[in-house]
Formats: structure tokens, C-alpha cells, sequence
């Protein structure tokens, strides 16, 4: 018996080894490619070339599903543009005429007749049916361009994306969490593009809290790669025991938005290869919509997201937000679609929502939108996340707003999660834990007041102009959650402080026999 659970190990971690290194190989030759530069060009490249490998081997799958069952199968990808067709064979198209056929409008084609280049008829698909998946590849590679020069290089990536099997699900178990551990890596790479990708720790905690159930409907409308989506969608596939449940998960619970093509693309791509078959991600702007006119066909039963901030949006965007709410800031604009967008009833709806410290701290429009959560919805807690959660794409202190419809606000709990032991800040090298939410977590259900926690009433946050930066009454002073007249008036203090040990440094050298 031993031997044979060793055995399975044994096989288990050799798969997962062949993936990675199979990964590994393909970003290798990659390199070679003078088109790419870095992690942001060559995990697209590689992305789409996966995502059309996933699409085949599917519809496969799919086409002898339908055989069996006396069913007709309806391809989303016609002949000679399936990947049996051109990729499949090692020794295929390749060099210039490779490149041809991915890149030009017109092209020879492999099975030498003239058409449509591959790109140009991926983005010209419609959908049988409106909405189908034809529908989400041609939404794909719209925004998606071949960025390799060298079509020798190309033909050696698609031969090793060959060998992958999506049909597998162990293997598609492996490739999600390699997918991650990439997406992981382009974050790091991408300066203000960090935005794409939340902490794995933070999403899985958010959710873990938020307890999706089957059933609900969950949204991010801005979804980046797909992070929350893939959290809640594990979540909820643990609770499936039949195929109707199974159907439910895959049609009727999972919904993103993402305007950007490159996140668009990596976000189909993370959900796929976590196991949901057809994605069902918006590719327009979620604030594109006039709030006023959400109702209650357009609402869900949660969202979980980390709405972009600092950013500005156009100004017909803000047209469709009350004037006495316009603001440039998203993450207030994103604030208050999401308000709209939570269920009333039968059960109230729920949210949780990334949100920077200049959000619980700011005046005029923003303190009229948290007068607004307090008074019509139950903003019932809110983390406090420590400094570096996101670095190194930014060292904003940011928290974690948990709001309902339940009713209005009576209290609010705070929680200030702590950093590890010794430790001053996160860094790229030694991140968050996912393991350092258990005391917040065993904390949810059981809420006493301690060391962390603490509750303000709501009558008195609304006296104060809804200023939510409260402070733990228990804790030192962290300059990190500071607002910035607070922060200036600290510097200035110990300012004059150092003036003064200085100046009394400067008499005594001065005047040594004193």
C-alpha cells in the first residue's frame, strides 16, 4: 500500500516537473525572439498560443461528446484555422510563411488555398447565437498582436505548447497554478501594469470571509487577470455534488469585466485553465453605464474586487454618476457602481472591496458617497492591511471595505492586521501569507474587542464627516495610515525636534568648557 501512494506521488510530481519545464522551455526560446522585451511581451505570446491549443483540444473533447450522444457539434473554429490544422504538426508551416499566416490580412493558407490570415479571422468570428464562444475569441484577439519576428522561433514555441493536454484535469490543476506564478512574475515586471494582479492571500482571505454560496452570483467589474474570479469559482466548486450543480457553476455564477485587451486576455486565459469553460467577462468599461438606470436584473449576489485607483476617467464616464458624486478619482466612481450593483432582495447582496487610505480619510464627493454606505447599506468592517501588501507595484496603504444590504449601519469593526514578527514592510522576495489571516478569520465569526479590534459607532462617524480612518486605540502610532495633514504635521514636529537637538549640539562643540 505504501509503495503504491509513493508511486502516485512519484507520477504526480513528475507531471508537474515535465509542465513547468516544458513552460520553461518555451520562455527560453522566447528569449531568443529580438520582438520580445521582458515578461510583459513573452507571457501574452504565450498566452494566446495556449489559449488556441486549450480551444482545440476542448472541441475535441466536446465533438466527441456530441458523437456519442447523437448530437450535432458546432465548431467555433472552422478548417484550416484549428490548431490540428496548422500547429499541430512539428514538422508544419514555419519561418516566413508561418509568420504570413498569423500576421497578414490575406494569406496562403495551409491547406495552400488563399484567405484570411489567422489573426484577421479570429477577430472577424460572430457568434451563432450571440454571445457564444466565438463571440469571446474574436473579443480576444482584437486586442492581441503576434510580437515575434523570427517565425523559426515561433514554430518551436507552438511545438512545445504541443505537448501540453488540456484535456487532463490534473494537468490543467498544474498549469493554473504555474499561470499564476507567471502572472506573479509580470506584476513584478510591470511597473504601473501591477495593477492586474491582487495578492493571492488577500483574494483568498476576501473570500474565504465572503463565503460565496452556489447559487449566488459573483461579479469583479474590474477583474484584471481574473484573481477574485478564480478564488470564488474553487470556492464554489467544492460544493458541487451533481451535474445540475456543475451546469449552474459553469453558466450562471461567474461574471468579470475588464476593458484592458492584454488583462482581457490573461483573465480568459486564468479562468479556462482553472476550469470554467466559458468565461463570462464584459470587455467594456463597467462605468460606461448610467448608474440611475441599474435595476434589479442588473444586480448580483456578490462582488469581491480591487478596483483600479488613482486613476481618471474620461469625462462622459462621469455623466453617468449623480453631480453632486462626479469625482476624477476611480476608485470612488468604482465605489459607488458597485453600491448599485448589490442585490436587495430576497437576500440582501454583499461586497468586499479593496480601497486606498485616501478613501476612508477624504472630503466633499467622497465623504457624501460613505455618508451614503453608512446610512443605506452595512458597512460593517473594515481590515486594515499593513504596510507593503502590494509592493512593489505600490506602498499606498489600502484596507478592505465588508458592506451588505442588510440594513443601515449601527457599528463599525475595525481589524488591524499585523505584520510577521520583526518584519517592517512586505517586499517582493517575502510577501504576504495567506496563513497570517488565521487570526482574522477564527476573529469573523466570534467578534470581541482585543488588541487588533476594535468598533466605532456609526452615529459617530457620520457627526465626524464620515472620516472612517480611525485609528487602533490600542496600537502605537503608524505614520504609514496617516491622512496627509496629519502626516505633515508628525514630519514637522520631529523636524523641529531634530532643529533642536542640532542647535544644542552646535552650542556645546561651540562653547566646549559648558
Amino acid at each position: 500500500m505504501a509503495r503504491s501512494k509513493s508511486g502516485a506521488k512519484a507520477i504526480t510530481a513528475t507531471t508537474a516537473q515535465s509542465l513547468g519545464s516544458l513552460i520553461k522551455s518555451a520562455r527560453d526560446i522566447m528569449r531568443k525572439d529580438k520582438g520580445l522585451n521582458g515578461d510583459l511581451d513573452r507571457l501574452p505570446m504565450l498566452t494566446w498560443i495556449m489559449f488556441l491549443k486549450f480551444l482545440d483540444d476542448l472541441e475535441l473533447q466536446r465533438e466527441t461528446e456530441s458523437e456519442l450522444a447523437g448530437k450535432k457539434f458546432q465548431r467555433a473554429i472552422d478548417s484550416p484555422y484549428r490548431w490540428r490544422d496548422w500547429a499541430a504538426d512539428p514538422a508544419g508551416i514555419t519561418g516566413d510563411e508561418l509568420l504570413s499566416f498569423v500576421n497578414n490580412e490575406e494569406a496562403v493558407l495551409p491547406d495552400q488555398t488563399r484567405g484570411p490570415g489567422l489573426f484577421a479571422y479570429l477577430r472577424g468570428l460572430t457568434g451563432r447565437n450571440g454571445g457564444d464562444r466565438r463571440d469571446v475569441i474574436a473579443t480576444v484577439f482584437k486586442g492581441t498582436i503576434n510580437r515575434m519576428i523570427n517565425g523559426y522561433l515561433l514554430r518551436d514555441v507552438i511545438n512545445k505548447v504541443s505537448g501540453i493536454h488540456f484535456g487532463s484535469s490534473e494537468e490543467l490543476h498544474t498549469l493554473g497554478a504555474l499561470y499564476e506564478s507567471m502572472l506573479r512574475e509580470m506584476r513584478d515586471a510591470a511597473g504601473d501594469s501591477g495593477e492586474f494582479y491582487t495578492p493571492r492571500p488577500v483574494v483568498r482571505f476576501m473570500v474565504a470571509v465572503t463565503d460565496p454560496q452556489l447559487g449566488e452570483t459573483i461579479l469583479d467589474p474590474a477583474c484584471g487577470t481574473g484573481g477574485f474570479l478564480v478564488e470564488a469559482f474553487q470556492h464554489l466548486e467544492k460544493q458541487c455534488k451533481t451535474v445540475e450543480d456543475r451546469q449552474l457553476l459553469q453558466k450562471r455564477s461567474i461574471f468579470g469585466g475588464e476593458p484592458k485587451p492584454l488583462p482581457y486576455l490573461l483573465t480568459q486565459m486564468n479562468l479556462l485553465l482553472h476550469g470554467l469553460e466559458s468565461p463570462q467577462i464584459s470587455p467594456n468599461n463597467s462605468l460606461a453605464v448610467k448608474i440611475t438606470e441599474i435595476g434589479e436584473k442588473d444586480r448580483v449576489d456578490i462582488i469581491l474586487t480591487n478596483p483600479p485607483f488613482g486613476g481618471e476617467e474620461e469625462r462622459g464616464i462621469l455623466a453617468n454618476f449623480p453631480s453632486d458624486k462626479q469625482t476624477a478619482e476611480t476608485a470612488l466612481l468604482f465605489l459607488q457602481l458597485i453600491m448599485r450593483k448589490i442585490r436587495r432582495a430576497p437576500k440582501p447582496g454583499r461586497a468586499a472591496v479593496v480601497a486606498p487610505n485616501g478613501t476612508l480619510f477624504g472630503n466633499g464627493v467622497c465623504a457624501r458617497i460613505k455618508e451614503e454606505l453608512l446610512k443605506e447599506f452595512n458597512l460593517h468592517t473594515i481590515v486594515r492591511l499593513p504596510n507593503g501588501v502590494f509592493a512593489p507595484y505600490t506602498s499606498i496603504p489600502t484596507n478592505i471595505l465588508f458592506f451588505d444590504r442588510s440594513q443601515s449601519t449601527q457599528d463599525v469593526w475595525y481589524y488591524e492586521q499585523p505584520l510577521p514578527e520583526g518584519r517592517k514592510t512586505y517586499t517582493k522576495t517575502q510577501p504576504m501569507r495567506f496563513e497570517e489571516f488565521a487570526d482574522v478569520i477564527s476573529w469573523w465569526s466570534k467578534r470581541e474587542e482585543n488588541e487588533r479590534a476594535w468598533k466605532v459607532p456609526a452615529a459617530e462617524l457620520l457627526k465626524n464627516n464620515c472620516n472612517l480612518d480611525r485609528k487602533n486605540p490600542r496600537a502605537k502610532i503608524d505614520i504609514t495610515h496617516l491622512p496627509p495633514h496629519e502626516l505633515t504635521a508628525n514630519i514637522l514636529q520631529k523636524e523641529q525636534r531634530i532643529s533642536e537637538i542640532v542647535g544644542n549640539i552646535q552650542r556645546l562643540l561651540a562653547n566646549p568648557s559648558r
